[in-house]
């Protein structure tokens, strides 16, 4: 029984490593690619499949804009919320580096013959203690720029995201429904 307590706890820290290195090892990619990518990354710009990055001059998805895109914002509250994005990169910049550091360290521990549970316990716990500075910095930036919105701005992404609330209702059903006669 004790040796099966000892392949849960196993388990469990292989998931958390993987759950913690997955996202970092998903994004890296080649060379050059990778380059620009942090060089938009630190200006601010982020593309991918949450609809990210500058489209129609207004700002949208995972990024500083946080789904701003269709609430008509002034030149003043663009300019903002660019500076928002600016600090906050700025910010984060060496929480970003010690977290990926962290990461590292975790690849190079299990890269050895021998799983050390101590190890990769105390990386893991550096690592999650450096991921949650970071969302407190993330959730700090989010309300920032919901700050510079006036109440009409507000109400419209309200709006919005009842309307892909609804959407994704639509979807969900859409998919159960689809489930059965695809067996």
């Amino acid at each position: 029984m004790k040796k099966l307590g000892r392949i849960h706890k196993l388990g469990l820290a292989g998931l958390s490593a993987l759950a913690l290195a997955a996202p970092v090892a998903l994004a890296q990619t080649a060379g050059g690619e990778q380059q620009g990518q942090t060089q938009r990354a630190e200006r601010g710009e982020h593309r991918g499949h949450r609809g990210g990055g500058k489209r129609d001059g207004e700002w949208g998805g995972r990024g500083g804009g946080f789904g701003f895109r269709g609430v008509e914002l002034t030149d003043a509250q663009k300019a903002s919320l660019k500076q928002l994005r600016e600090s906050f990169g700025e910010r984060t910049k060496s929480l970003r580096e010690q977290l990926r550091a962290k990461h590292q360290e975790l690849r190079q521990a299990e890269s050895g013959t021998t799983f050390n549970e101590q190890v990769a316990t105390q990386k893991l716990s550096e690592a999650a203690a450096l991921q949650a500075r970071l969302m407190a910095e993330e959730f700090k930036l989010r309300q920032d720029s919901l700050a510079l919105l006036t109440p009409e701005q507000k109400a419209q992404l309200e709006q919005r995201r009842q309307q892909f609330e609804q959407r994704r209702e639509q979807w969900k059903a859409q998919r159960q429904q689809q489930a059965p006669t695809q067996e």
